[in-house]
């Protein structure tokens, strides 16, 4: 199988706290199209030495900026201040909740390349089914 690119783009965030507070964070958004269902999202806290990452759905992220989408862990809806293009990204594990704001442009310019690599409804084409039942075998 041809080895295709992959896409890489870090951006600034914003961790909000409450309406009138938020942190300065930065977000390293990767698609591998040996993946191709998903993007690897890591988050930085400026300031901190630590890294969040989280395995979030390409389609997810797509349909977010268009409306309100998701369920449990991960949910995407676009921001409805007018004239504000941004994202938020609520993540919502057991141990806690993340809202983070992201500028819209910058996520959809990510998807956009993302998809220039593998076309949204072409994912299955690219997934390796020797090496996804060798990985599924292993872990028996």
């Amino acid at each position: 199988m041809k080895s295709l690119k992959t896409v890489v783009r870090g951006l600034p965030v914003q961790l909000v706290v409450s309406h009138e507070m938020s942190f300065s964070a930065s977000v390293t958004l990767q698609y591998e199209p040996s993946d191709p269902y998903a993007v690897r999202a890591a988050f930085t806290v400026v300031g901190s030495d630590g890294t969040v990452e989280w395995i979030i759905g390409r389609d997810l992220l797509a349909d977010g900026l268009e409306g309100p989408v998701g369920e449990g862990d991960i949910r995407v809806w676009p921001a409805e201040e007018r004239d504000v293009s941004d994202l938020y990204i609520l993540l919502n594990p057991p141990a806690g909740t993340a809202l983070l704001k992201a500028p819209a442009q910058e996520i959809k310019a990510f998807l956009q390349e993302a998809e220039a690599v593998v076309p949204r409804g072409a994912e299955p084409g690219r997934i390796d089914l020797d090496v996804l039942l060798a990985h599924l075998i292993a872990e028996r």
